[in-house]
């Protein structure tokens, strides 16, 4: 039996992934599945650059709203979601899109994934929860480095939670964390694209993405999840842009500073970011998002995979 069809578009954040992954749906009859961990939430709007209204009106889709900032999901959650998703789309005969710039995520469905089956401990949490306050998130992570590399590299400082589990898995078990994830065989047929850019004109449309959310109302957004009793310690208000713009308002730095670290912290992340999509990878076909006639090459390009497929 053929396996089904599967098309990812992938590369770093403000590159171009949503406006172009709506568009190929659009001209293929497909349906976009979020790999993207920060558009789960409600409530998460402006600092996530979430898909507008509008553009989630003109294609299905999934994976987008569908939890809020206290209940973080795991990768294991999201795997088991996604994968639930694209056999939905493939029973209504549709083609669907795996969008996303996080590489664990995408890797965890169309690599099949099995997280470390370590069971959780709570008395270790909570001295390495004690730790992380007494001494920071970044001494918490770099004892990760020291211990298990692979996996720090994987893992943002900033991710408390994500950090904590991998010492509590490695502590716990003697085994790298890196080491006890398993994968199945592929259970797709795939097709995956990458978008680029140069980085400079990438770098320039972070920082004009950055100055569009405080115009859009970010201030307001952070201000009603905290309100909501979204409190900063989540690891879900510790995305880039909730943090800075909680210190805003907290008046611990004020709105141009809150702009610079989030221009610098971006640029970091589109740096590891590349870790995932390295430009090398040969199972990675790569265009220019800012060429004309991407959209054009790009469809055919799927086009002329799906015949030969057939």
């Amino acid at each position: 039996m053929t396996e089904p069809a599967l098309v990812l578009i992938v590369g770093p954040t403000a590159v171009g992934k949503t406006e172009i992954s709506i568009q190929i749906a659009e001209r293929l009859g497909g349906e976009i599945v979020s790999a993207d961990s920060r558009l789960f939430y409600r409530g998460m709007d402006i600092g996530t650059a979430k898909p507008t209204p509008d553009q989630r009106a003109r294609i299905p889709h999934h994976l987008i709203d569908v939890t809020d900032p206290d209940d973080t999901w795991s990768l294991a959650v999201f795997q088991r979601q996604a994968t639930r998703a694209i056999a939905d789309i493939h029973a209504r005969n549709r083609l669907p899109f795996l969008v996303g710039g996080t590489g664990q995520y995408l890797r965890a469905v169309t690599e099949g994934w099995s997280p470390p089956a370590v069971a959780p401990d709570a008395r270790l949490r909570e001295v390495l929860e004690s730790l992380a306050q007494e001494r920071g998130r970044q001494w918490l992570h770099d004892a990760l480095v020291r211990l298990d590399p692979q996996a720090a590299s994987a893992i943002d400082s900033r991710n408390l939670r994500r950090t904590i589990r991998a010492l509590e898995v490695i502590l716990t078990s003697g085994v790298p964390f890196s080491k006890q994830r398993t994968q199945a065989l592929p259970r797709y047929r795939i097709l995956t694209l990458g978008l680029i850019r140069p980085r400079t004109e990438l770098y320039r449309r972070v920082d004009e993405r950055i100055e569009t959310m405080f115009a859009a109302g970010l201030l307001a957004e952070v201000q009603a999840l905290l309100d909501q009793g979204y409190g900063p310690d989540l690891a879900t208000m510790s995305a880039i842009g909730y943090r800075e713009a909680t210190a805003v308002l907290r008046g611990e730095i004020d709105e141009q500073q809150a702009k610079a670290r989030m221009r610098r912290l971006t640029r970091a992340f589109v740096r590891r970011q590349s870790n995932w999509f390295k430009a090398d990878d040969p199972s990675i076909d790569w265009f220019e998002a800012g060429d004309a006639g991407v959209l054009e090459v790009i469809e055919r390009h799927i086009r002329n995979w799906l015949a030969k497929q057939a």
